[in-house]
């Protein structure tokens, strides 16, 4: 019996994510000094993922 097409690893999959991770959004906006050790992690601005 196979496997259902849903049931993939996402790896084998290739979709490109739209969303990101908290710590992700973090080091973009680290990168763009917008974002300084200590600030909130909470409420961050919107990024766009990376290319």
């Amino acid at each position: 019996m196979s496997q259902h097409n849903s049931l993939r690893a996402t790896s084998s999959l290739g979709a490109k994510r739209n969303v990101l991770k908290r710590y992700e959004r973090v080091e973009i906006l680290k990168k763009a000094g917008s974002w300084k050790s200590g600030d909130r992690v909470t409420g961050l601005r919107k990024t766009k993922p990376p290319v």
